[in-house]
């Protein structure tokens, strides 16, 4: 399961960095004739393991990606699926299935592995040649943000307040590092004094910045709307977590989401949907790589 949960999140970041200009033109039977096999093979990849794809680049000579972004580094996890599954899709159908659209399904794919919602997702994607770290480290919500920044970041990708607050429990599962919430387990006044305790064990007030926690301490492994009853419980992990229920403007979508997972279920999916459509490379634009994580 931690795989999947690695998979989801390298995924989710993907979708959220996409800066590209061209037009959509994208479609859930992108692959019918090209190839059949592809939405088969990228979910037995994902079960076995228990965007525009920039974020999978490694650093070059000519530019520095976004796997180290601050948001991203040491955190986010699940390449070895991703690379796992276009390899797959190379013998099955040579250089048609783009990384970004693996990105797209293997994200729904997961999330339904653990337990949460499907969606339909829509085809077409190309892969970028390129990744900046500078925009990945502007445009990715920082785990310190506050309120009014969260909504702007989400603001500027064309989401609004209710879909960031949907999507934010994509942290129901994957983990973060000790450096990203010392400060909210040391400083902070708005967390519940025996978890900021339990936390503390595991990331003291020097050393040990890699030290890993999960998003959801109740159920890391499971796609549910847990995440929102330890936002109302003062048990959010990062601080940007915490201030979605923080006697602010999005208390209310919170507090709702913890006694109806359903509907936690259903915004979530539109939101991810509507995420995953935003300017992605389509037609001539970019190419289709045949490594994830160079480009050809």
């Amino acid at each position: 399961m931690a795989s999947r949960a690695s998979a989801f999140s390298c995924c989710c970041c993907c979708f959220f960095i996409l800066t590209s200009v061209a037009s959509a033109q994208l479609s859930s039977t992108f692959y019918d004739s090209s190839c059949p096999l592809a939405l088969t093979t990228i979910e037995t990849a994902v079960v076995a393991a228990g965007c525009d794809g920039s974020v999978l680049l490694d650093d070059t000579s000519t530019f520095t990606g976004e796997k180290s972004a601050i948001p991203n580094k040491g955190s986010l996890r699940g390449f070895d699926v991703v690379d796992t599954i276009k390899a797959l899709l190379e013998i099955v159908c040579p250089q048609t299935v783009s990384c970004a659209d693996i990105l797209a399904v293997a994200a729904r794919d997961s999330v339904v592995a653990l337990g949460g919602p499907s969606w339909t997702v829509l085809l077409g994607r190309r892969d970028s040649t390129t990744a900046s770290l500078s925009a990945a480290n502007s445009d990715l919500p920082s785990p310190f943000s506050s309120l009014n920044g969260l909504i702007s970041a989400f603001a500027k990708k064309g989401l609004s307040t209710s879909d960031m607050v949907a999507l934010s429990g994509a942290h129901t599962i994957g983990d973060a590092r000790c450096t990203n919430f010392r400060t909210r387990i040391y400083n902070e006044t708005n967390i519940d004094s025996s978890f900021a305790t339990a936390l503390q064990a595991n990331c003291p007030f020097s050393g040990g910045d890699n030290n890993l926690a999960p998003l959801d301490t109740s159920t890391p492994t499971i796609f549910d709307n847990f995440y929102y009853n330890n936002l109302v419980n003062k048990e959010g992990l990062l601080h940007s977590d915490q201030q979605l229920f923080n006697g602010g403007s999005t208390d209310s979508q919170v507090s709702s989401y913890t006694t109806n997972s359903a509907q936690f279920f259903r915004d979530f999916a539109t939101a991810i949907v509507k995420m995953g459509n935003i300017s992605p490379l389509t037609g001539s634009s970019g190419e289709i790589r045949t490594n994830c994580r160079k480009i050809n």
